[in-house]
């Protein structure tokens, strides 16, 4: 839990130096502890590029306050008093927490750490001197001032990344949010996105792009994508998607970083109309899954807009083959089947009897002898634009489908 400050290694190595000293030192040290911390806090601010600057607001009082209460807690550890003991490492992991907040850097931080040890030593070295104090005991203070300083920045090491944790933790779900914000139906108001936008660090792009995704294995779930950090992804709903305002730089890259996961992707759009971009990709991945399309790492929806089309409604299609195929109902089923993918490749080869029997495989004068039977079927149909158009288009998506048109027969012969 959060309120429970780990130890770091060697926790109480300083405190048991600092007890190890005469206590008569502590007591003609105590009123040196003003001069000490503002003597430390020039160090740090002339050595650390980041603090070389008023410190002012909360990050400036942390420090300052960090400093006098490190200074005191030595002092009162050599002279056995318990007064600050409890609290100062939570405040040292207060202080990890307050420079990542403000934007801090670590590495200043440690280095301001490290500064502030040098100059705690030179002071006490030169105390020592002027009261002539054993080198022993000198070399011990000084082993107990390094001990301190490792001991206070893993605490603030410790206090940094909890803060980068939680904030990390937050920014995610502020984007899974938005994420949900921008596919909803109807779509979400635009002062709404802009808002969440903005709390989720996340700059409105002209256009974005929909993948949807699926697991090959529903055992196992696959890893997350490695993806850039303006890529919105959610991969614990019911339906895993991510939202790229940059495909040209990201699809092609996913095609390595998916293992595991089937995606299929949607139209390019305005990101007011991403479910529409979702609901797309979400076609485009139910055709892989039928095996009507080929089943890639990514597959583009804009790659088989046809078929999409063609398949949108079943209810229309089978209107439209009622209509322009009717006369193939008196047929058995393998004059059906035969006669449909004659058609088809007819219509498709704009009548060339050798390309015909070439896609079939079959002679061309069979080609003849089926195009015969075609034209006394449907007469003067074959010569109208729009219904070859409409008979081409009601072929190719019952070839997708497997099935055949446009109903059933009892009669099954040859």
């Amino acid at each position: 839990m959060e309120h429970l400050v780990p130890q770091p290694r060697n926790a109480g190595q300083a405190r048991r130096l600092w007890g190890s000293l005469p206590p008569e030192i502590a007591r003609r040290f105590r009123p040196h502890a003003d001069p000490v911390a503002r003597r430390i806090l020039e160090e740090i601010q002339r050595a650390v590029p980041e603090y070389a600057k008023p410190l002012e607001g909360e990050f400036g009082k942390v420090i300052v306050l960090a400093i006098e209460r490190a200074v005191v807690s030595c002092i009162d550890t050599v002279e056995e008093r318990e007064s600050t003991q409890d609290d100062w490492p939570r405040l040292f992991v207060e202080v990890g927490k307050r420079v990542y907040h403000d934007g801090g850097s670590l590495n200043s931080l440690q280095a301001a750490y490290r500064a502030g040890g040098r100059a705690a030593w030179r002071y006490v070295s030169q105390f020592g001197q002027v009261h002539r104090l054993p080198a022993a005991i000198l070399c011990v203070g000084a082993e107990a001032i390094f001990a301190y300083v490792d001991e206070i920045s893993s605490y603030s090491v410790h206090g940094y990344t909890l803060a980068q944790a939680r904030a990390t933790g937050t920014l995610e779900r502020r984007r899974r949010r938005l994420l949900e914000l921008l596919l909803a139906t109807p779509a979400s108001a635009p002062a709404t996105v802009a808002t969440t936008a903005k709390a989720a660090k996340w700059e409105i792009p002209e256009w974005v792009t929909v993948v949807v995704l699926e697991p090959r294995d529903e055992q196992h779930l696959p890893a997350a994508p490695q993806l850039p950090d303006d890529v919105l992804l959610d991969l614990e709903g019911s339906e895993p998607c991510l939202l790229t305002p940059d495909p040209d730089r990201d699809l092609p890259a996913l095609e390595g970083r998916l293992p595991g996961w089937r995606a299929a992707a949607g139209p390019r759009v305005r990101p007011a109309e991403a479910a529409t971009s979702r609901r797309w990709a979400r076609s485009t991945l139910d055709l892989v899954r039928r095996g009507l399309v080929e089943d890639r790492a990514v597959t583009h929806s804009s790659d088989h807009l046809s078929t999409l089309w063609l398949l949108l409604d079943r209810f229309l299609l089978d209107r439209l083959s009622d209509k322009v195929l009717a006369p193939f109902a008196s047929l058995t089923v393998k004059q059906q089947l035969r006669l449909a993918e004659t058609l088809l490749s007819w219509l498709e080869h704009n009548g060339s009897t050798p390309d015909i029997a070439q896609a079939l495989g079959i002679h061309p004068q069979t080609v003849r002898y089926r195009v015969g039977q075609l034209t006394g079927l449907f007469g003067d149909r074959l010569a109208d634009p729009l219904q070859r158009l409409e008979m081409q288009m009601a072929l190719r998506a019952h070839q997708l489908l497997g099935t055949r048109p446009p109903e059933e027969s009892s009669d099954d012969e040859a």
